[in-house]
Order: C-alpha cells, then sequence, then structure tokens
C-alpha cells in the first residue's frame, strides 16, 4: 500500500512541512499516517485534542473496514469496546426483515463495527502520533497563507492553545479536514451544505434489541430512528425529525410521538434515556463533491463531500478516499508536491475515481432517507414497496445491502434495484385495490409513484455523475 519512504527533504525554513492537515479527524488521522508511512512530513492541526463527544461516526461499514486494513490501521479498532455488526434489521409498523451482510469471494461474511466515535478517534490519533515524520499539535487554524499573485495557498496561520501569539505553518500541500462545519470550505468552492434534516441522540443503557449484532431501521407513523449498539452495555438511538422541536418540547416529542413506534423491548431504556440531561442533536447535510482547483489546497472528509448518515456510509467513503489518495499522491507519481499542477492533475482523477464508491453510497443514502422518512402518499407506497422488496430476499437483499455496505462499487447496481423498487411498489399498490374498478386510478396513481421516484433519485445522480 505505501510506498518505500523516500529521504526527507531539508527544510528551507522553520515550520514548513510537506503536508498541513487541518483537523484531526477520521480522514485526517488516517491521511497523516499514511502520508507519514510515505516518506512525507505531516502536520496535524487540531484545535481540540481530548475525546470528542459526537452521536455520529459510530458504524463503519465493512468496505470501511477493509480500507481500514489497507492502510495498516485497522488495530484501531481493538481496545475501545467496538461490537462486530453482521447486517440490518429494517421494522416496517411492527413487521421484520433481516438484512445481512454479503458473503466474501472466500466464504466468509463481511462485517462492519460500530463503536463510541470518540474511543475510535483517539486510536487514529495514537496511531498518526507514533508515525514517523507526523507531528500533531493543539491549535486553532484561524486563516490560510496564501500568494495573492498565484492565487496558491502556501500554508496555515494557526494559534497554538499554549501561545497567545500566532505561528505561521508553510506547507507544499495544505489540506482542510475539519468536518462539517469547515471554517476552510469556503477559500475553495461556493457550495454550501444542504441540511435536510436534523438526528436527535441518545444513549440507552443495557437496552434489548431484537437482532443483536445488527443496526436497527425502524418505520412508522414518523421519520425513521437508528439504533445500533456501541458498547458492551450503551446502545445509540438516532432519531430523525424534519425540524428540531423547541427544547422545551422535546422530551415529549420523544415520549409521545416516537417511543410508540419502537419495539417493545427497547421502550424501557429508551424511556429512562430520555430523562437524560443532555439531549444532543446533529444537522443531516448534503454536499456534493467539487474538484479540488486551488493550489496548494483541497478539500477532504466533510469539508468536501457530505451525505445523510442514515446509512452509515461517511467514514467508509473517508477511508477509501485515503487509500486512493496514497495511490495518486505516491512518492512515486508525485515526488515534490510543491508541483501544483502535478497535484491538481491528480485531484481531478481523484474526483473521478471515487464516483463507485462515493456516488453509489451518497446517493444511496439520500434516496434511502427520503422514501424512509416518507412524508406525502407517493413516497410511503415507495416505502412499503421497498420493505416488501427486502422481503423477498436473495438478490434483493443482497444486490442492496452490497452497496449499503460499501463493497459492490457498481453504480449500475444502484440504478437497477432503485428503479425495481419503484415497479414493484407500483405492483403492491396494485395488489391492494379493487380489480377492475381501482384499476383506472391505479394506473394514474401509479404514474404519479414513478415519477415521484425519478424526482427522488435523478438530482442526486446529476449532482454525483455529472458536475
Amino acid at each position: 500500500m505505501t510506498d518505500p519512504a523516500p529521504p526527507r527533504r531539508k527544510k528551507l525554513r522553520e515550520n514548513t512541512w510537506d503536508v498541513a492537515i487541518v483537523g484531526a479527524g477520521i480522514l485526517g488521522c488516517s491521511l497523516a499516517a499514511t502520508l507519514g508511512k510515505q516518506g512525507r512530513s505531516v502536520l496535524v492541526i487540531e484545535r481540540d485534542l481530548s475525546e470528542p463527544d459526537r452521536i455520529v461516526g459510530e458504524l463503519l461499514q465493512p468496505g470501511g473496514v477493509a480500507a481500514l486494513e489497507k492502510l495498516g490501521l485497522r488495530d484501531c479498532l481493538d481496545g475501545i469496546d467496538a461490537i462486530r455488526v453482521h447486517g440490518y434489521e429494517v421494522i416496517y409498523y411492527g413487521e421484520r426483515v433481516n438484512i445481512p451482510y454479503p458473503i466474501k469471494p472466500d466464504g466468509t461474511k463481511h462485517e462492519g463495527w460500530s463503536f463510541h466515535h470518540g474511543k475510535f478517534i483517539q486510536k487514529l490519533r495514537e496511531a498518526a502520533r507514533r508515525t514517523p515524520n507526523v507531528t500533531l499539535i493543539e491549535a486553532t487554524a484561524k486563516d490560510v497563507i496564501k500568494n495573492e499573485q498565484l492565487n496558491q495557498v502556501l500554508g496555515v496561520v494557526a494559534k497554538p492553545k499554549s501561545s497567545s501569539t500566532e505561528e505561521t505553518y508553510f506547507a507544499s500541500l495544505t489540506v482542510s479536514a475539519d468536518g462539517y462545519a469547515s471554517n476552510f470550505r469556503k477559500r475553495c468552492v461556493s457550495k454550501k451544505p444542504q441540511v435536510r434534516s436534523t438526528f436527535i441522540g441518545l444513549e440507552l443503557k443495557d437496552a434489548v434489541l431484537p437482532a443483536p449484532n445488527h443496526g436497527h431501521v425502524v418505520m412508522g407513523n414518523n421519520p425513521p430512528v437508528l439504533l445500533y449498539q456501541i458498547g458492551t452495555h450503551e446502545t445509540r438511538a438516532l432519531i430523525a425529525v424534519p425540524k428540531l422541536p423547541p427544547s422545551g418540547a422535546l422530551r415529549g416529542y420523544l415520549q409521545d410521538t416516537v417511543l410508540p413506534d419502537l419495539p417493545s423491548e427497547v421502550q424501557s431504556s429508551f424511556k429512562k434515556a430520555i430523562e437524560a440531561e443532555r439531549l444532543p442533536s446533529m444537522p443531516n447535510s448534503f454536499l456534493p463533491a467539487t474538484t479540488n482547483s486551488t493550489p496548494g489546497m483541497i478539500l477532504l472528509g466533510d469539508a468536501m463531500n457530505m451525505r445523510h448518515p442514515l446509512t452509515g456510509g461517511g467514514m467508509t467513503v473517508a477511508f477509501n478516499d485515503v487509500v486512493l489518495l496514497s495511490q495518486l499522491l505516491s512518492p512515486s507519481i508525485v515526488p515534490d508536491l510543491t508541483d501544483t499542477g502535478l497535484v491538481l492533475k491528480q485531484m481531478r482523477a481523484f474526483h473521478w475515481d471515487r464516483k463507485p464508491l462515493a456516488g453509489v453510497v451518497n446517493i444511496l443514502a439520500q434516496a434511502l432517507y427520503t422514501l424512509f422518512a416518507a412524508d406525502d402518499s407517493r413516497l410511503r407506497v415507495l416505502q412499503q414497496g421497498c420493505f416488501k422488496y427486502f422481503q423477498m430476499g436473495g438478490e434483493c437483499v443482497n444486490g442492496p445491502v452490497g452497496l449499503l455496505a460499501g463493497v459492490t462499487q457498481r453504480p449500475f447496481v444502484l440504478f437497477y434495484h432503485f428503479f425495481s423498487v419503484a415497479l414493484y411498489s407500483i405492483y403492491v399498490m396494485f395488489l391492494s385495490v379493487t380489480p377492475l374498478l381501482g384499476w383506472p386510478k391505479a394506473v394514474f396513481d401509479s404514474l404519479a409513484v414513478f415519477y415521484k421516484a425519478c424526482v427522488v433519485i435523478l438530482p442526486y445522480i446529476f449532482a454525483e455523475f455529472f458536475t
């Protein structure tokens, strides 16, 4: 995976690095460790190196586990009380269907892992810190150093936590990996994230799940609820809401509206979790990737590309992006990162080479959330049809879950199954109407349902594969 480390170049000035990475999160740490192994000098700037407390980034799909192994970081899953994940249990108005992860060519099953986000981040930071050529500092990145004549970024201005003055850190390549609320995104692109919904996060204690070692998606009269174990005694509940209720009404909403939809075995622990002092929330955003075109600087991770976290694909995309970057920016291909023309050429290749995985994960996340949070009659037909499609088993499960797991990197498979769901939904709708008398209206409704399916997915296909 990594090239033999080339000789380190002598620094021309103090605080000069091959790469400066803003953000010591999922992507920042894994990229730092990978580039450091290749002999690049890497500086990672992170505002707060204490253990983060977040309610997303807690489930790593099998495709992400495979990428983590390629990067030599698989041991970061050890010692954090991580839980094996074998697939999903989808619950629709009390009915259940099991969706196991696909089988590997060697006959073994793919598996994912779920965990406390903060514990995993700290293991990644430890891995980066012990990698030769990598330095982590606790500092707040304030601005970029820029040659205005060349429109080229030359590094970062940051204020170390232990200092009252700002420092300049020069780098051949500056990477903004500072997350969904990136302060540097506007330096490179004009697109802004579109917030489509919000997740409210609860931590359930000693919850009994219907299907242990599985992620759960619960659908009923309200937007979906996700349930998955993140530790021996802890289970994460993520409740999707189109708009966050007022703080004074939030507990009542969870108690009176969400709780009745949940499996009976979960309700007791969910009710206790509602009483917690803190009910954190997280905006769910969509941001299609833009080709990196700023000399000396690139956006990566959530700073560059976001999708709805319903399918848990964000970390899988991030680790696979690092695998791809380690190849495209390998010292054998790009010996000197000051060659901005060559770096930008490789980033154009990166933009398209990542599409078979990232594009599929992004579209699937957005489309599934729209179906699972169905808020009109046409979407409810598609929602029911999707569940009935899963109930048929076989390829109707294996195809979609391969995409969800991040192990099937074929956009056509996504398009095929999505429109198969749309057509099957129409078939299910016809079965529910009175023959002859109900068919004229059903024909009209079927056209409306198919049109709605196109409205759901085609804008995301265009955003991912034609921009």
